[in-house]
C-alpha cells in the first residue's frame, strides 16, 4: 500500500462518499459530508489514497464556540472513515494526525468530536478537555483537545447546523 494523505479535490467527491457508504452501516455520515459541504462548513477535508483510490475520509467543519465572555477558534472533527478492509492498518491515525496538525497551523485553539475515548486519547483528545462547554453532545463520548488556549470555567459549544440533521 501506498498510503498519501492530501486536501480532498472535486474529482474526490464521488470515492469520498463511496468510503463512508462502506465504512459505515446507513448514509448518514455520507450525507452529512455533503451538508457541510453545501452549508460552506467544511473547513478542513483530506483524503487517504493508495494509488488513484480513495480508502480514507476525515472532515473538519467550524464549530461555534464561546467561554468566559469570549469567542474560541474552533472545529469538529469528523467524521472520519476508512473502507473496511484497510480499518486498524494506521490509515485513520494518518487522517487525524495530518487534520490536527493543520488544525494547529490555521490558529485553530480547540478540536471537538465525539468519540471513542479508548482511540481518541492517543491524539491528545479528553473528556477533560470538553467538560466546561454545554453541548447536546455533552456525555462519555464527546471529547476535545486545546491547541494551548486556556479553556474556560464554562461556556458552550455548537457544532455546524447540519450534524441537527443526524438521526
Amino acid at each position: 500500500m501506498s498510503l498519501r494523505v492530501q486536501p480532498e479535490s472535486r474529482e474526490d467527491s464521488d470515492g469520498i462518499r463511496a468510503v463512508h457508504l462502506a465504512a459505515f452501516p446507513t448514509p448518514a455520515e455520507a450525507d452529512l459530508v455533503q451538508m457541510l459541504h453545501d452549508d460552506l462548513d467544511s473547513q478542513i477535508s483530506l483524503v487517504a489514497k493508495d494509488g488513484a483510490q480513495v480508502v480514507g475520509h476525515v472532515m473538519l467543519s467550524r464549530m461555534q464556540v464561546e467561554g468566559d465572555g469570549r469567542s474560541y477558534r474552533a472545529l469538529g472533527l469528523g467524521p472520519v472513515a476508512v473502507i473496511p478492509e484497510l480499518q486498524r492498518r494506521g490509515v485513520g491515525s494518518a487522517l487525524i494526525d495530518e487534520a490536527m496538525r493543520l488544525a494547529e497551523q490555521r490558529g485553530e485553539e480547540i478540536v471537538f468530536l465525539l468519540g471513542e475515548p479508548d482511540y481518541y486519547r492517543r491524539f491528545g483528545f479528553s473528556r477533560e478537555a470538553a467538560a466546561p462547554f454545554a453541548s447536546p453532545y455533552a456525555g462519555p463520548y464527546f471529547m476535545a483537545k486545546s491547541f494551548g488556549s486556556p479553556l474556560p470555567a464554562s461556556g458552550t459549544a455548537a457544532y455546524a447546523p447540519a450534524f441537527a440533521q443526524l438521526s
